[in-house]
């Protein structure tokens, strides 16, 4: 476990998966999900080098199936300290023995924490050291914030806002397979919270790249948190049922779950990042504390 803080908040990182388990402020108040296992046993994975589900949980390239569970590796496996400061600290991956038998690219994989004021900023940093063959992943992000932040209020006190507030391509859900074919348009401007939101399993909405900041805040007042992103095409809002927890995940994605119908080439997945030898792929997150 590494720790990183401020003078307003302290951030505790698990080496297993590079996953933040702790974002405390100084007031004591908790904003990441305890990992019940009764309920979800995981704060904030890291999804990479794929996004939800694959159809039949395998795909192809070059002529070669290969096989990979729901959401990918680099949340089960163990990241190196690769810089570390008071208020942040970097954390990479490379690729083994063990990622090859399932994913056959090489790559470098850093994820970067920094606290500034009340704010948390994670970066994900995808490299491509090969000399000669095209690097092809996904990578999101699934932080799972506590609800409810403080005693006067309920889970079912809170919204999720979005800014800006615009009508938004929803992608439902087949199973574990993102049926885009069904996608409709939806005002989502604010969303309030009830277990049952979330009986057909995680809301997908189109963000086109576009800034987009999505706010937890209870309707009694207290403590929020917001999470803001510049360049994501997906999120996804998800929360457990129908054995329920009191959490709500906000995730940034740079990928999607195939469909329904997905021809199964890696190369043709939707969502798929592509990244050329010696290239390297910058993006993440911010979340603010309130």
């Amino acid at each position: 476990m590494v720790t990183i803080a401020n003078e307003n908040l302290q951030a505790e990182i698990n080496l297993h998966g590079a996953e933040l388990s702790s974002l405390q402020s100084t007031d004591g108040t908790e904003y990441m999900w305890d990992a019940d296992p009764k309920v979800w046993a995981r704060h904030a994975p890291v999804l990479f080098p794929i996004v939800g589900a694959l159809k039949d949980d395998q795909y192809q390239y070059q002529g070669q199936t290969y096989h990979m569970t729901r959401h990918g590796f680099a949340r089960d496996m163990d990241f190196e300290v690769l810089h570390q400061e008071d208020n942040a600290v970097d954390l990479v991956l490379t690729d083994n023995d063990a990622s090859r038998a399932k994913f056959p690219f090489a790559f470098r994989l850093v994820i970067s924490y920094r606290l500034t004021g009340k704010s948390l900023t994670v970066g994900y940093s995808v490299n491509n050291p090969s000399a000669s063959d095209d690097l092809y992943f996904s990578i999101g992000a699934h932080p799972a914030f506590h609800l409810p932040l403080d005693a006067q209020s309920q889970y079912e006190d809170y919204t999720l806002s979005f800014d800006p507030a615009e009508q938004r391509t929803h992608i439902p859900l087949a199973g574990k397979y993102a049926d885009y074919a069904q996608r409709d348009q939806r005002d989502v401007n604010q969303l309030s919270l009830t277990h049952e939101l979330f009986k057909d399993d995680a809301l997908i909405y189109e963000l086109n790249g576009d800034e987009t900041t999505m706010t937890l805040k209870s309707q009694r007042g207290g403590h929020g948190v917001s999470l803001t992103v510049s360049d994501a095409p997906y999120v996804g809002v998800w929360s457990a049922y129908p054995v329920t927890g009191n959490f709500c995940c906000i995730e940034p994605w740079w990928g999607i779950a195939d469909a329904p119908d997905a021809s199964g080439d890696l190369t043709e997945k939707r969502g798929i990042n592509r990244l050329a030898p010696g290239g390297t792929f910058v993006q993440g997150y911010t979340i603010k504390t309130f």
